[in-house]
């Protein structure tokens, strides 16, 4: 028995391995065609950050912030954070290099942060999302909404619920938060030990609770919906309706408020059914109109909706999909018993012509190569020994069939790749 590995992936990080890595690159190749569908174009940013980009965006005081985030200073005394989350970079990016609006961009990226690791919540997991910016028409919440509705279908997913709410702006919730407050105050004894210390400087929070205490608290107290301006409340109505119809279902739930302070106005989450507990959100967002002028710019309406890769496929399983998200296969694996390397050549012919092609190495045995080849996977196997390298030859052999071994046919060197792209569309 081997000994262990002395170094293993740090604790909350995990490595994607084939088969698995296939169908993480079928989910990003399926997001980037949904986001290609509906304008969005790729957009990347550093890992790391300068810490007042998320200090200023998910607000200092924000769980994240204080107790999560990972913080360190590089060489030069720089205060920097790894990205806890995909929108703040972005707005960031918007700021400095002011493209045209409305902006709108999808990203793929690792985000970290410094958590108890459970199922589909690593320290190190992954994101998807998108961002519009510029433009603060309620038919840009729809269209971003109904993307991520668009994309869950295409993953095959069924069982997941659209919640929604809206945060009002920094007016009319300003008013309501002071009201929250004061039936916090009243009741600070009932609330769950956390909130009993925190509810005064995050009252907010207190409604995203899920322990029964604060949910039985704040039950009784009131909700923002209750309180919007007629402007939100009439954008609101615009995103309801829209959403209506195009046929996406969505539940109204006043109680969700999401976790980052610079939420305005549409706020939403995608839950499963399938998976079970808090941990049940597959995705989420909301409109930020704050956030540009807090990152330095001038005021800047914005929306986006992030989805964590390892909750989706998390959610793939529990719902029993098994239908792969992308079908990796070789169409060659090429045996070479020449002993003279004749492979190298074949193969860069083959992969010329748009072929998924293989080989073995160390000039192994027949039987070797011929055991490798099968567990590739491959549809076709291309054997060219010493017979046939002397005819100018090589042997295809058909390794799917159900006669093994038996369906096969020697074509010349010349004609090799020909055959082979006509036999694979007959399959």
């Amino acid at each position: 028995m081997s000994e262990p590995s002395q170094f293993q992936a740090p604790v909350g990080t995990h490595d994607v391995l084939a088969p698995e890595s296939a169908q993480w690159e079928g989910l990003v190749a399926t997001f980037a065609h949904y986001a290609h569908l509906y304008g969005f174009s790729l957009v990347i940013t550093p890992v790391f950050e300068d810490v007042g980009v998320f200090h200023r965006g998910i607000g200092e005081q924000s769980d994240v912030a204080r107790k999560e985030m990972y913080v360190f200073k590089d060489r030069g005394e720089r205060l920097y954070a790894l990205r806890p989350e995909g929108t703040a970079p972005v707005v960031r990016a918007f700021v400095q290099h002011q493209p045209t609006t409305p902006f709108k961009a999808w990203y793929f990226t690792p985000a970290f942060r410094y958590e108890r690791p459970q199922a589909g919540r690593y320290r190190q997991h992954h994101q998807l999302g998108v961002e519009v910016l510029g433009t603060g028409d309620p038919a840009v919440d729809v269209e971003v909404i109904t993307l991520a509705q668009r994309f869950y279908e295409a993953l095959g997913l069924t069982r997941f619920r659209l919640l929604i709410n809206s945060m009002g702006h920094l007016e009319c919730r300003g008013a309501y938060v002071e009201l929250l407050r004061s039936h916090l105050e009243a009741h600070a004894e009932e609330l769950c030990d956390e909130h009993q210390k925190t509810w005064r400087t995050n009252p907010l929070r207190v409604l995203d609770c899920k322990n029964a205490a604060c949910v039985a608290v704040t039950a009784k107290g009131p909700m923002l919906i209750d309180h919007l301006c007629e402007d939100c409340r009439t954008h609101f109505s615009a995103v309801r309706e829209g959403l209506s119809r195009l046929g996406v279902a969505n539940e109204l739930n006043p109680r969700l408020v999401r976790g980052f302070d610079y939420y305005t106005r549409t706020t939403f989450e995608f839950v499963s059914d399938a998976l079970e507990g808090a941990q049940n959100a597959i995705g989420g967002g909301g409109r930020y109109d704050g956030l540009v002028e807090q990152l330095g710019g001038k005021p800047t309406s914005g929306i986006g909706f992030g989805s964590g890769v390892e909750r989706l496929l998390i959610a793939r399983e529990a719902e029993g999909i098994t239908t792969p998200l992308l079908a990796r296969q070789l169409d060659v694996f090429v045996v070479d018993t020449t002993h003279e390397d004749v492979a190298t050549l074949l193969l860069d012919r083959l992969r010329a012509a748009g072929l998924a092609s293989d080989r073995a190495y160390d000039q192994r045995s027949m039987k070797a190569q011929m055991k490798v080849a099968d567990k590739s996977g491959a549809r076709l196997a291309l054997l060219v020994g010493p017979q046939e390298l002397a005819a100018g030859e090589v042997t295809i052999r058909d390794l799917r069939s159900a006669d093994f071994g038996q369906t096969q046919q020697r074509v010349s060197q010349e004609d090799v790749v020909s055959t082979i792209v006509q036999l694979l569309r007959m399959k």
